[in-house]
């Protein structure tokens, strides 16, 4: 063989080798970005011990908690989450609720919480809401006056029974479902369009949804503090914040 044949020679096996090593590599990086954009179970709520069953006879299978600052702030790290939300020097961020988030936060959060674990979560409706508390929320009291020219002076002393302060999760009651604090200081957004409750308006062009507390009130889409932001109906919330629910188990 002469010297120009050697230097041009092309080993087969070793070009073969040179291939397959990079179709590995290939590989190799596209398996770690799937498993990168894989659904992670770590981002899992924990849910009720049952789920609630409805009169029709579905099953609801709701979160034991509210979503906590703990929660909120891994969506937040990962900017599917545009509004900041801290807990108090004195808070455990993983007992506190989340609060001071309108119904677009919460949007925010849904779209997040689905993408990262692959489960469909959403929020209930106002129907579904007042199921889960009714065996935790008093019945409604006896007004005080009965002239009925006197009814705003019932409504004024008997309504916003309910703590105002924002305690950590677990401090008021458990349902037998196993689902905690609906009866608390924080009011949870609801999927159910006030203003088209009625006439079925588009869920994209409602101005108020229904949120849940110590009674079911109406707030605007756009409001974080309902203390400023005012209240559709009912006496206002003292904290929005939100609850997950699912139609499937997880």
């Amino acid at each position: 063989m002469t010297t120009a044949a050697a230097t041009t020679h092309i080993d087969p096996l070793k070009t073969a080798l040179g291939f397959a090593a990079l179709g590995l590599l290939a590989a190799v990086i596209a398996g770690g970005a799937l498993l990168q954009r894989a659904p992670d179970p770590i981002f899992l709520p924990v849910m009720a011990d049952r789920p609630v069953m409805l009169p029709n006879g579905r099953a609801l299978y709701v979160q034991r908690h509210e979503v906590t600052v703990t929660e909120w702030a891994r969506c937040f790290a990962q900017d599917a989450c545009a509004q900041v939300v801290r807990a108090r020097a004195d808070q455990d961020p993983a007992t506190t609720p989340a609060t001071g988030l309108s119904y677009i936060d919460v949007q925010d959060y849904l779209a997040w919480i689905n993408d990262a674990t692959g489960h469909a979560f959403r929020l209930p409706t106002a129907g579904e809401w007042t199921i889960m508390a009714a065996s935790v929320l008093p019945d409604e009291p006896d007004p005080i006056f009965t002239d009925p020219s006197l009814t705003w002076a019932s409504a004024y002393l008997t309504e916003g029974t309910a703590p105002r302060a924002l305690k950590p999760q677990g401090s008021f009651t458990t349902s037998p479902e196993g689902i905690a604090d609906l009866d608390g200081s924080v009011w949870e957004w609801t999927q159910e369009c006030y203003a088209g409750a009625s006439d079925g308006m588009d869920a994209s062009r409602c101005p108020a949804f229904f949120v849940g507390g110590e009674h079911v009130a109406a707030m605007s889409y756009l409001v974080r503090d309902p203390a400023r932001g005012g209240c559709a109906v009912g006496t206002p919330p003292a904290h929005l914040g939100m609850r997950l629910v699912s139609d499937s188990p997880i």
